[in-house]
């Protein structure tokens, strides 16, 4: 992997927005409306947002008439994968903290 590539994939994945969007992808494929509900913010928000992961390739975009869904490369570079592995341990920490509450 070259740096230029590394480096575009770690800006992609050093914004809080864009790693919830992966979170959410990791359940599978969703079309933007669906991120802009789950996100809270305006859809051309999500659509930057959305741009630069493609950009990076860490999402891969699938039209179905006008609807755009996203979802997950398939393959993912190890730096990436590691980010998304931890995403998942987050997300089961915080499961056991709220179900404990």
């Amino acid at each position: 992997m070259s740096l230029e590539i590394l480096e575009q994939q770690l800006k992609a994945v050093a914004d809080a927005n864009r790693l919830k969007i992966m979170a959410a992808l990791k359940n599978g494929e969703l079309c933007v409306c669906h991120i802009v509900e789950f996100l809270e913010i305006s859809q051309p928000a999500v659509s930057q947002q959305i741009k630069k992961l493609k950009e990076a390739g860490i999402i891969e975009e699938r039209k179905e008439g006008t609807w755009k869904y996203y979802r997950l490369a398939d393959l993912q570079q190890p730096v990436i994968q590691q980010v998304l592995d931890e995403l998942q341990i987050l997300e089961l920490k915080r499961g056991r903290a709220s179900s404990c509450s």
